[in-house]
Protein backbone atom coordinates (compact mmCIF):
# COMPACT_ATOMS: atom_id res chain seq x y z
CA UNK A 1 0.00 0.00 0.00
CA UNK A 2 1.41 3.44 -0.87
CA UNK A 3 2.48 5.62 2.06
CA UNK A 4 -0.32 7.67 3.56
CA UNK A 5 -3.16 5.81 1.88
CA UNK A 6 -5.75 3.80 3.70
CA UNK A 7 -9.40 3.06 3.39
CA UNK A 8 -11.16 4.10 6.55
CA UNK A 9 -13.98 1.94 7.92
CA UNK A 10 -13.87 -0.65 5.18
CA UNK A 11 -17.00 -2.73 4.82
CA UNK A 12 -16.43 -6.20 3.43
CA UNK A 13 -16.96 -6.28 -0.31
CA UNK A 14 -18.14 -2.67 -0.64
CA UNK A 15 -16.64 -0.13 -3.02
CA UNK A 16 -15.11 2.89 -1.38
CA UNK A 17 -15.62 6.58 -2.05
CA UNK A 18 -12.54 8.61 -2.98
CA UNK A 19 -12.83 12.24 -1.85
CA UNK A 20 -10.36 14.68 -3.42
CA UNK A 21 -9.88 18.03 -1.69
CA UNK A 22 -6.93 20.09 -0.50
CA UNK A 23 -8.66 21.13 2.73
CA UNK A 24 -7.59 18.72 5.52
CA UNK A 25 -10.52 19.81 7.69
CA UNK A 26 -13.02 18.99 4.97
CA UNK A 27 -11.38 15.61 4.32
CA UNK A 28 -11.53 14.87 8.05
CA UNK A 29 -15.22 15.82 8.15
CA UNK A 30 -16.02 13.61 5.16
CA UNK A 31 -14.14 10.75 6.81
CA UNK A 32 -16.04 11.13 10.09
CA UNK A 33 -19.43 11.37 8.41
CA UNK A 34 -18.98 8.50 5.98
CA UNK A 35 -17.51 6.28 8.70
CA UNK A 36 -20.58 6.98 10.83
CA UNK A 37 -22.74 5.76 7.93
CA UNK A 38 -20.46 2.77 7.26
CA UNK A 39 -19.43 3.95 3.80
CA UNK A 40 -15.77 3.12 3.10
CA UNK A 41 -13.75 6.21 2.26
CA UNK A 42 -10.26 7.08 1.15
CA UNK A 43 -9.05 10.63 0.67
CA UNK A 44 -6.54 12.52 -1.43
CA UNK A 45 -5.28 16.10 -1.28
CA UNK A 46 -4.29 16.37 -4.94
CA UNK A 47 -4.28 14.58 -8.27
CA UNK A 48 -1.10 12.63 -7.52
CA UNK A 49 -2.51 11.16 -4.28
CA UNK A 50 -5.85 10.59 -5.99
CA UNK A 51 -4.33 8.51 -8.79
CA UNK A 52 -2.36 6.44 -6.27
CA UNK A 53 -5.54 5.81 -4.24
CA UNK A 54 -7.46 5.00 -7.42
CA UNK A 55 -4.90 2.41 -8.49
CA UNK A 56 -4.71 0.86 -5.04
CA UNK A 57 -8.38 0.87 -3.93
CA UNK A 58 -10.33 0.99 -7.18
CA UNK A 59 -13.05 3.26 -5.74
CA UNK A 60 -16.54 3.07 -7.16
CA UNK A 61 -17.19 6.78 -6.60
CA UNK A 62 -14.99 9.87 -6.85
CA UNK A 63 -16.24 13.02 -5.10
CA UNK A 64 -14.37 16.17 -6.10
CA UNK A 65 -14.68 19.90 -6.64
CA UNK A 66 -15.47 20.70 -10.26
CA UNK A 67 -14.19 24.26 -9.94
CA UNK A 68 -10.63 23.05 -9.39
CA UNK A 69 -9.82 21.86 -12.92
CA UNK A 70 -6.85 19.64 -11.98
CA UNK A 71 -8.95 17.61 -9.55
CA UNK A 72 -11.91 17.28 -11.85
CA UNK A 73 -9.72 16.26 -14.81
CA UNK A 74 -8.18 13.61 -12.56
CA UNK A 75 -11.65 12.25 -11.71
CA UNK A 76 -12.63 12.11 -15.38
CA UNK A 77 -9.34 10.38 -16.23
CA UNK A 78 -10.16 7.75 -13.63
CA UNK A 79 -13.48 7.12 -15.31
CA UNK A 80 -11.79 6.81 -18.70
CA UNK A 81 -9.64 4.05 -17.16
CA UNK A 82 -12.60 2.40 -15.44
CA UNK A 83 -15.90 3.49 -17.05
CA UNK A 84 -18.05 2.19 -14.17
CA UNK A 85 -16.52 4.81 -11.84
CA UNK A 86 -19.09 7.41 -10.83
CA UNK A 87 -18.04 11.07 -10.58
CA UNK A 88 -19.85 13.36 -8.15
CA UNK A 89 -19.08 17.04 -8.72
CA UNK A 90 -19.08 19.26 -5.67
CA UNK A 91 -18.93 23.03 -5.44
CA UNK A 92 -19.44 25.85 -3.01
CA UNK A 93 -20.61 27.87 -6.01
CA UNK A 94 -18.38 30.83 -5.16
CA UNK A 95 -18.62 33.17 -8.12
CA UNK A 96 -20.64 30.73 -10.22
CA UNK A 97 -24.38 30.84 -10.61
CA UNK A 98 -25.87 27.46 -9.62
CA UNK A 99 -27.42 26.86 -13.06
CA UNK A 100 -24.05 27.55 -14.71
CA UNK A 101 -22.38 25.05 -12.39
CA UNK A 102 -24.92 22.36 -13.27
CA UNK A 103 -24.36 23.01 -16.99
CA UNK A 104 -20.57 22.83 -16.56
CA UNK A 105 -20.72 19.66 -14.48
CA UNK A 106 -23.05 17.85 -16.86
CA UNK A 107 -21.06 18.94 -19.90
CA UNK A 108 -17.95 17.43 -18.36
CA UNK A 109 -19.60 14.17 -17.42
CA UNK A 110 -20.61 14.36 -13.77
CA UNK A 111 -22.98 11.58 -12.70
CA UNK A 112 -24.32 13.76 -9.89
CA UNK A 113 -23.85 17.24 -8.46
CA UNK A 114 -23.81 18.47 -4.87
CA UNK A 115 -23.65 22.06 -3.71
CA UNK A 116 -22.04 23.18 -0.47
CA UNK A 117 -23.48 23.46 2.02
CA UNK A 118 -25.34 20.20 1.57
CA UNK A 119 -27.49 18.08 3.80
CA UNK A 120 -25.42 15.13 5.08
CA UNK A 121 -28.28 12.67 4.82
CA UNK A 122 -28.86 13.67 1.17
CA UNK A 123 -25.16 13.18 0.39
CA UNK A 124 -25.10 9.79 2.10
CA UNK A 125 -28.24 8.70 0.23
CA UNK A 126 -26.65 9.79 -3.08
CA UNK A 127 -23.37 7.99 -2.37
CA UNK A 128 -25.20 4.82 -1.37
CA UNK A 129 -26.92 4.77 -4.76
CA UNK A 130 -23.50 4.64 -6.40
CA UNK A 131 -21.52 2.46 -3.99
CA UNK A 132 -22.09 -1.07 -5.18
CA UNK A 133 -21.35 -4.31 -3.44
CA UNK A 134 -18.77 -6.28 -5.34
CA UNK A 135 -19.52 -9.89 -6.22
Amino acid sequence: MPDGLKVRSAVAGMDCVLVIDDDPGLLHSFTQVLQAYQIPITTARDGHEALAAFRWYSPGVVLTDILVPERYRTALAMRSIRPATKVVAMSDGAGVVRSEFITIAKRFGADAIVHKPFDVSDLVKLLRTFVQRRH
